[in-house]
């Protein structure tokens, strides 16, 4: 297919590898972070809704699942995403039939995929919760949401995987549209289910459950719509170098999620033995940090997506100046969500929780992160950077420190601190991992700069060379001016 027809079926598309590179940037990241804060929010209202309407002790059963819900679906987010780098590369390089193969492939592995994670969640979901040492007085609550939640896991992996193909052509729209439709949906479900059927905690996991099944299908119908994405049978008979390539990348950023989402699921141990108290503020910390987080973790998407169509089209120096602008995103994100954060931590506390020991203890622990956000804010684009250019590898040692350093912090520390240490647990495992992403940035990318800086003076040099030799009919004095 041609560069042309490809153009044609652009409507919703973003072609990053010309064109102002803040302006495509900002183009694509605002539909993203919108789409985001809304996920963000219904989750925020399951929340709220289960402690208001349910109480602390329903609100500690579902946000109990959340280091487990991470395990299991982070794996199959960091897979959509491994394997979206290599589409949006392709994309990049206008290389479409590989793109195609590639595309094929992916529908194969994340039907695979599905099967084994829900099938696999399913049973082992009673040893989980005790292996984190679950209280008794939560863990019936907990297995009602979880079945429901990883029963219907298919569902929310369709959605990642579509909406990260979506997201490598630069179609951020999409996704935007997928997330309003499914957050009305998910709150209207939420109520109704809660408040008027007393159904309990299996309502919010239904309302979950159901605005997934939506957003797949708005995502779906949209790639369907896409030309160039029109398979054919022969797309499907793929050798075995499309799928490695696929996997070599996709694994190792799946590993880094749920290598990481054991480091959270240990801390989440630890907080499970000192009570429900705990257990009910470490919910709902996890679930500000999770907002709060939230726009510079979008930056991080859109510099994967920039980054990979970029690195496909060899158009080095674009990836450098689009970093640029994901870290002001990034810093300005922090100057105003961290402060939040560090100011205003009781009345965040008071807005999830009505215990005033739980209470305490978000108010000592958001302070805290908020000052030292600064570092996840700036590791997350430059971790996805790196992803961006194929170089999953180093990104997943750093899953495996963070795993590390959370384990050590906590294990080492909530004897003596108390729930003071889940800060600190998570403080060291932002800023080791953003050094050794920072290395691995550098490293990848100098290079590339370097040979892009030598061969752009290879060009001039032979273009002055050409210049003097032309014939006197030529305007030589206008080159003898540039010496």
């Amino acid at each position: 297919m041609s560069t042309s027809k490809i153009a044609n079926n652009t409507a919703r598309e973003i072609d990053f590898t010309s064109g102002n590179p803040l302006k495509l940037i900002l183009s694509f990241y605002w539909p993203l972070l919108l789409s985001s804060m809304l996920q963000q929010f219904y989750n925020f209202a399951d929340t709220w809704i289960v402690g208001r309407g349910l109480g602390d002790n329903a609100l500690a059963a579902v946000g109990n699942m959340g280091s487990l819900f991470f395990f299991i679906v982070g794996f199959s987010f960091g897979l959509a995403n491994g394997f979206s780098v290599l589409i949006a590369q392709s994309y990049g390089a206008r290389d479409i039939e590989t793109l195609r193969h590639r595309f094929a492939a992916v529908i194969e592995l994340g039907t695979i995929l599905a099967i084994l994670l829900t099938t696999a969640s399913v049973l082992f979901l009673p040893h989980a919760l005790r292996l984190l040492r679950t209280d008794e007085l939560i863990i019936g609550e907990s297995l009602k949401y979880g079945y429901i939640v990883f029963g219907g896991l298919s569902a929310g992996i369709c959605y990642n995987i579509s909406g990260s193909i979506l997201r490598a052509f630069g179609d951020s729209r999409t996704p935007l549209i997928a997330i309003i439709v499914s957050s009305v949906l998910n709150l209207a479900l939420d109520s109704f289910f809660i408040f008027v059927l007393h159904t309990g905690v299996e309502g919010a996991a239904i309302a979950t459950l159901a605005s997934q099944v939506v957003s797949s299908v708005i995502c779906i119908r949209r790639l369907r719509q896409i030309e160039f994405l029109r398979l054919e049978r022969g797309h499907f008979i793929n050798d075995r170098k499309v799928f490695t390539e696929l996997l070599g990348n996709g694994l190792p950023m799946a590993f880094m999620n749920s290598i990481t989402a054991i480091g959270c699921m240990v801390v989440q141990y630890f907080v499970n033995g000192f009570g429900v108290v705990y257990t009910a503020a470490y919910a709902a910390c996890t679930k500000y940090l999770n907002l709060f987080m939230n726009p510079a973790a979008t930056a991080g998407s859109a510099i994967t997506a920039y980054t990979s169509q970029n690195y496909g089209a060899r158009q080095y120096r674009r990836i450098r100046d689009g970093l640029i602008v994901c870290v002001g995103i990034a810093v300005t994100s922090y100057l105003l969500l961290g402060s939040l954060m560090v100011f205003m931590p009781s009345r965040l506390a008071g807005f999830l929780l009505s215990g005033d020991e739980q209470i305490a203890l978000v108010s000592d622990f958001l302070p805290r992160c908020g000052v030292m956000m600064i570092s996840l804010n700036i590791l997350f684009v430059v971790r996805s950077a790196v992803q961006g250019m194929g170089k999953p590898m180093l990104p997943m040692v750093s899953g495996i420190l963070e795993m590390v350093l959370r384990i050590l912090v906590i294990s080492l520390f909530i004897g003596r601190v108390g729930f003071r240490a889940t800060a600190y647990a998570e403080m060291s495992a932002w800023t080791g991992a953003l050094i050794v992403n920072a290395c691995a940035l550098y490293a990848a990318l100098a290079p590339l700069l370097s040979g892009t800086e030598r061969a752009s003076k290879t060009k001039k040099a032979q273009g002055r060379c050409a210049s003097f030799l032309m014939p006197a009919h030529h305007d030589i004095g206008s080159c003898s001016d540039r010496y």
